[in-house]
């Protein structure tokens, strides 16, 4: 036979592809049909979505802000960026804003419709997470209770929903998105501060010291707010507030004034503890300032020490709380009604919640437990992401090339798809199967193995035309902005019944996409390696 073999791996997500309905039970005494299955014309109309998407204007950059997010392109992305860093999520929203003001501005863009999407819905993970991450902390300071009572609450807008949303208009969203949650931030941190305030007493009727702290927390508080944007978090740059207090001489009130800024330089969500010990250290330079100045020194270096270890733990605490909110919306996510369902992970979700609901921080174990029940869900979203891209191309070859199509899903395969080109029939016909990860494409013929001479002959001849085939095939998911190269054996043709314990496309529900007004599903972008690196992409 002529066959060809490649490994399908999603490089780009497209942005307009919605779930598909599951594919046929492997059972064939639950197949609703069986034996050959014409599209009888409804599929050239499903298909003609993919073909028009390959020469729309969508494709363009410039076009992409027509274009709707499809349910399954937003969950994968989601996925994509639970296995991502904050900088890097903030890169992708920098990006995004900036692209929007292009927009704006009537600028061209370098960046094509899939760059454009992926970094918009990073953006939109990144602050879904911040949100979650917020509300799970005043809820547990409001359960805590305390001396300063509950925190005010916060003002937080419903959760953004990319799905279903053009490109332009989840941008605008994402703007005043940010502006709400980063007030809302500001404001609570504010609170956190004043929590922290107790602990930071030197004398009560002390003015200048209080007049000297609250100076210093104002600009600590600045800081903090300019250090959330995206901006400052793609640069990822190290608090110093620290380092840069003063350093004192042997007077008292400079010994203050230094353990003033140190003092104030606390991250707003630092532990009371924390800060009781940076204070007591204060406190002990401030009352051997005037008789020991070299003691005083020590005592504030230690200040400094505890200040930077606070802020350092804070930081970390609060980004390890926004990792948990993006991991628990992604695992916690559920199908839209008709999709394949999506295996559930009730243990991580678990500690997820404990971590969110309690502040318990995940040791190594339960965090390693997490990260795979992420990585698993987000490979068998790509799983379903390939094998929906791949029945569309094989739609797509009939539509333009003539012949019907099947698709069936015998055991230990994904999807298997049957293509009759016009002239094959009715004793040939080329077969397409989708299995851990690799689509082979072979030449079948119609009978047994004992085959006469003449058609023998004819088997010879159609894979002769194979790679033919192979070439428009690879056309195809060319111009769906796919990237598939077939290695080609060259043997004899194998011997199968077209459409056995097969469906029709159109059964599997195919062109359910998104497509923007006027346009169609844009296909994905695939990257074809060998095996070996496959199997590190999917470990």
């Amino acid at each position: 036979m002529s066959s060809g073999l490649a490994f399908p791996m999603v490089d780009m997500v497209a942005p307009t592809v919605a779930f598909p309905p599951p594919p046929p039970p492997v059972d064939a005494q639950t197949l609703p049909h069986t034996g050959m299955l014409h599209t009888h014309g409804v599929g050239s109309h499903l298909s003609s979505h993919a073909g028009d998407a390959a020469q729309h204007l969508v494709h363009q950059a410039g076009d992409a802000a027509l274009q709707a997010l499809g349910s399954l392109s937003g969950v994968l992305l989601v996925g994509r960026a639970a296995l991502l860093t904050t900088r890097v999520l903030a890169a992708a929203a920098v990006r995004a804003g900036e692209e929007q003001r292009c927009l704006e501005r009537q600028q061209a863009l370098a960046a094509t419709a899939a760059e454009q999407w992926r970094d918009a819905a990073f953006a939109a993970v990144r602050l879904n997470a911040r949100r979650r991450a917020l509300a799970a902390r005043v809820a547990r300071a409001t359960a805590g209770g305390g001396p300063g009572g509950a925190p005010p609450r916060p003002d937080l807008p419903p959760p953004l929903e990319p799905v279903g949303e053009q490109l332009g208009n989840l941008r605008q969203q994402l703007a005043r998105f940010e502006e709400d949650v980063h007030r809302a931030e500001e404001r609570h941190a504010a609170w956190e501060q004043q929590r922290l305030g107790a602990e930071l007493r030197l004398d009560e009727g002390d003015d200048a010291w209080q007049d000297a702290l609250r100076a210093s927390r104002r600009r600590a508080l600045d800081r903090f707010g300019a250090e959330r944007t995206a901006e400052a978090e793609e640069r990822r740059m190290p608090r110093q507030t620290a380092d840069r207090s003063p350093r004192p001489g042997p007077d008292a009130a400079e010994v203050r004034a230094a353990g003033a800024e140190i003092l104030g330089g606390l991250d707003p969500y630092a532990v009371s503890e924390a800060a009781e010990l940076a204070a007591g250290a204060v406190r002990h330079a401030v009352r051997r300032a005037a008789e020991d100045p070299r003691r005083a020194r020590i005592h504030l270096n230690e200040a400094r020490k505890y200040v930077r270890d606070a802020n350092k733990d804070a930081r970390l605490t609060r980004e390890a709380q926004e990792r948990a909110a993006l991991h628990y919306d992604f695992l916690v996510y559920e199908t839209p009604e008709g999709a394949e369902d999506l295996a559930p992970a009730p243990k991580a979700v678990e500690l997820l919640r404990r971590t969110l609901d309690d502040g318990v921080p995940l040791i190594r174990d339960e965090l390693e437990l997490v990260e795979r029940a992420v990585e698993g869900r987000r490979c068998a979203l790509e799983t379903i992401y390939v094998r929906d891209q791949c029945a569309k191309a094989v739609e797509e070859l009939a539509r333009r090339f003539g012949g019907p199509t099947e698709a069936g899903r015998p055991e230990g395969q994904e999807i298997r798809l049957d293509w009759t080109p016009d002239g094959w029939e009715p004793d040939h016909w080329l077969r397409a199967t989708l299995a851990d990860g690799e689509l082979r494409v072979a030449a079948m013929y119609r009978g047994g193995p004992e085959r006469t001479p003449e058609q023998r002959a004819l088997d010879d001849a159609r894979c002769a035309e194979t790679p033919e085939r192979l070439a428009e095939l690879q056309a195809v998911i060319k111009d769906m902005g796919l990237d598939v190269e077939f290695q080609v054996r060259t043997e004899g043709a194998l011997p199968g019944i077209p459409g056995e314990d097969a469906v029709s496309l159109d059964d599997l529900g195919r062109g359910h996409t998104a497509p923007p007004p006027g346009a169609g599903a844009q296909g994905p972008l695939h990257k074809t390696v060998d095996g070996a690196e496959r199997r590190r992409e999917h470990r």
